[in-house]
């Protein structure tokens, strides 16, 4: 069943990773999942790492590994601003187990220093989001 065509952006520091029309987005926040068809109510959020999918037609659907960032809905347009985004075909699995090992280490070591706890532990939840989507899970 065809639906609804909206407008998506997707957007890194480093420029444009996606512009089109689409029938669905299909990503997680900071407070779950969520699915965004044409006419979704308006929504700004927090973006957690996870697969992103974005359905040009029910048999066309694009993946991605995505990355902390913002999502904001409003007006049939979506815009996903990210630090990262990767299509699965770009990721190489023994280099994302390395970071994620690395970001462990780096927990382990952190001790009483909040900060350096903090970017620990939001480049493990990266990697294993990462890792996740090389791995085809």
């Amino acid at each position: 069943m065809a639906r609804n065509r909206f407008q998506v952006e997707i957007l890194t520091p480093e420029g444009e990773v996606f512009n089109d029309e689409v029938e669905m987005v299909s990503t997680r926040t900071t407070v779950g999942e969520i699915g965004v068809l044409a006419n979704h109510a308006p929504v700004l959020g927090m973006l957690e790492p996870t697969e992103l999918r974005v359905y040009r037609s029910e048999d066309e659907v694009l993946r991605f590994a995505q990355s902390e960032g913002y999502l904001q809905v409003g007006g049939n347009h979506v815009m996903l601003l990210v630090q990262d985004i990767q299509a699965p075909e770009q990721l190489d699995v023994g280099v994302l187990r390395e970071r994620l090992a690395e970001a462990e280490h780096e927990l382990e070591a952190a001790g009483d220093d909040t900060e350096r706890r903090r970017a620990a532990l939001r480049d493990q939840k990266r990697w294993k989001a990462f890792l996740k989507v090389a791995e085809g899970a």
